[in-house]
């Protein structure tokens, strides 16, 4: 994969570079988020890699930038370790994934092999789907409501594709995390839930009483109702 890593700290940015390009990935840089915000548009790119404490422009904000300009670009977040704040900030703005510091070089080079299976993965042709008002092109990750149009991540688009896909059950939390983050079953199971909240303000005709991903009590979710 071209991946951008955006990291202000030259030993932990050298050390990203190495591991990174060791494992046949090519990466460039940035040291501030400034600079992240601007490259992060540029389309060769196929992942960002983004620090939250950054000078000039926080990682948060960049990416909100990046998110708008690129919707299905996958964006993976270096978080403190054990800020939970943090976390629900990153994916709040659109991030789709996290790892704290201070993190395992197999532990993140999983996440970006991860990453880069599941691009390869999303089927070339569309996937349309109808429901409750609202019309999903999964293949695009871009959903419309009446004449709005909205955009998706790529984490996103996959909670809708597995939910949809097994409808005709409830999955658990630790389902997605497995399938769609492709992370270990005991990862935080809060991940999940901020990251389905989000994508119900930006789906549901109201999201505190979601038809489309409903809540299933003590298990997790389920596709709702066409």
């Amino acid at each position: 994969m071209n991946i951008l890593i955006v990291e202000d700290e030259p030993v932990l940015r050298e050390g990203l570079t190495d591991l990174l390009s060791n494992a046949g990935h090519q990466v460039e840089l940035a040291g501030d988020g400034l600079t992240a915000a601007q490259r992060g548009l540029d389309p060769s790119f196929e992942l960002v890699l983004l620090d939250i404490m950054l000078p000039k422009l926080n990682g948060i904000e960049v990416c909100r930038r990046i998110r708008k300009a690129r919707p299905s670009l996958p964006i993976l977040m270096l978080t403190a370790m054990g800020s939970e704040e943090d976390k629900v900030r990153g994916l709040s703005a659109g991030a789709d994934d996290y790892v704290t510091k201070p993190f395992g070089a197999r532990e993140l080079l999983a996440r970006v092999d991860a990453m880069a299976r599941r691009i390869k993965s999303v089927p070339a042709e569309p996937e349309i789907i109808e429901t409750n008002g609202c019309r999903f092109d999964l293949g695009r990750c871009v959903a419309k409501r009446g004449n709005q149009i909205i955009d998706l991540t790529a984490r996103e688009t996959g909670i809708l594709r597995w939910l949809h896909q097994h409808r005709s059950r409830a999955v658990s939390r630790a389902e997605l995390l497995e399938q769609v983050w492709a992370a270990q079953p005991d990862m935080e199971t809060r991940t999940v839930d901020v990251t389905v909240a989000n994508l119900r303000h930006k789906i549901e005709r109201n999201p505190a009483t979601p038809r489309i991903i409903v809540s299933v009590k003590g298990v997790g979710y389920a596709w709702g109702e066409p």
